[in-house]
Formats: C-alpha cells, structure tokens, sequence
C-alpha cells in the first residue's frame, strides 16, 4: 500500500495543485514566459474543462481529498489543474529551449 498523504484532509488536492502549481510560476518566471503558459491555458481550458466534465460524469475517476466547492460542475481542484498542467508544460519547454546548446 502506497503512503498516506491525506494529512490535507479535504484539502489534500487543492495543497498539491497549488504546490505544482507555484513549481510551475516558477518555470514560467525564470524563462519569462508567463504570459505565454496563460495564453496556452486560456486555449486549452474550454477542451479540458469538457473532458473533465464528461470524465467526471460517466464516473471514470473520483476526487475523495478535495474540498467539495465545485464551479461549472467540477470541482475548484480540476480547474486549478486546468492551469497548472499548460503552465508546467510551457515553462518545461522554455527552460529546455534555452539550455539547448545548438542555438
């Protein structure tokens, strides 16, 4: 059995999204490109919130640690998320863009 991290109780998932979610600030922040991991969430919010909703709704996962607010009919976490997984992504890329040593 894996370890209990639910020392969070109901705000198990909201720590952890916010967590990843200052990790991914500071990517975006040290490349700069902060306004562009926004843009990329803006784009991508509207089909990620369709897929968590229909996801949510057809019971393919559940969310026992999270704080019970839901917005839109998702839970605050999901939308979080919305954002942090664009953001880490965008801010990932950038650092490794200039790392690259061919340019």
């Amino acid at each position: 059995m894996g370890r209990d991290i639910s020392v969070f109780g109901r705000y198990t998932y909201l720590a952890t999204e916010l967590f990843w979610g200052a990790v991914a600030l500071a990517l975006c922040r040290r490349t700069g490109s902060t306004r562009k991991a926004l843009r990329v969430s803006l784009a991508l919010y509207p089909f990620a919130y369709a897929w968590d909703r229909y996801t949510l709704e057809v019971g393919v996962f559940d969310i026992p640690l999270r704080t019970g607010v839901e917005i839109a009919e998702i839970p605050l976490e999901e939308h979080v998320f919305m954002f942090v997984v664009p953001s880490m992504v965008v801010g990932t890329a950038e650092l490794l863009e200039d790392a690259d040593p061919a340019e």
